[in-house]
């Protein structure tokens, strides 16, 4: 497997790639980072060199923790994951990446397993999984759903910057998604009620919403505001 610079030195292998080809990023775009966690070396390794070859940096994990840790370090853009692994399973991994939410909650989680029954497929997907793939791989189908999710991503980011939140507004919909009033917003910041609720229903139309809490709640998930 081809091994060209990547992520940084740590527990986990890494490739990458020197240059994207077709479906990855634009030119002068760095490409996305895949993070692949499996037990099985020989399934990393093919899995890496197949998604190198498509203009992918892939960083590899081979176990749960040595995975949760890669996630923590390598801030990937995509995950990979098989389900039974030592120490931690593929379960307990999406739970823990979960529980991290709102840091990675815009980072595709995908199972990739040989468990291609039911039971285990609605138990991944009821804990949030994007997409269940089983083994053996058909690359050109992972392929497909990859760019898939990372269009996903690319395109639920794209609504943000086409908003301008002005400073107060912005500052008075944080305090008000961190539950407070418009009158404790105003002694907050030394204005008056009526100055708050003028930003903060300006906030809102400019996020097309009905409701101050939708409002917070919509700039939060964009990233426009970090209550």
């Amino acid at each position: 497997m081809r091994s060209i610079g990547g992520c940084p030195a740590g527990p986990a292998d890494t490739a990458s790639v020197p240059s994207p080809v077709a479906l990855s990023p634009a030119a002068g775009e760095a490409p996305a980072k895949i993070l692949c966690i499996d037990d099985e070396r020989e399934t990393c390794s093919l899995v890496a060199e197949e998604l190198v070859d498509r203009g992918f940096e892939v960083c590899l994990a081979y176990d749960g923790h040595q995975g949760f840790a890669a996630i923590l370090r390598e801030a990937p853009d995509l995950i990979l994951c098989d389900i039974s692994m030592p120490l931690l399973s593929g379960f307990e991994l999406l739970t823990s990446v979960t529980a991290l939410a709102p840091r990675f909650g815009r980072v595709p989680f995908i199972f990739l397993t040989a468990l291609a029954d039911r039971d285990n497929e609605l138990r991944g997907r009821q804990l949030g999984a994007d997409d269940y793939v089983t083994k053996p791989v058909d690359f050109e189908i992972l392929n497909a759903i990859i760019n898939a999710r990372l269009a996903g991503v690319a395109r639920s980011m794209i609504w943000p910057r086409l908003i301008k939140l002005n400073d107060r507004e912005a500052e008075a919909l944080t305090w008000a998604a961190r539950g407070k009033t418009s009158a404790e917003i105003a002694t907050i910041l030394g204005l008056s009620k009526r100055t708050i609720d003028f930003h903060i229903d300006n906030a809102r139309e400019k996020l097309g919403v009905a409701t101050r809490i939708q409002a917070a709640v919509k700039a939060t998930a964009g990233g426009l505001i970090e209550p």
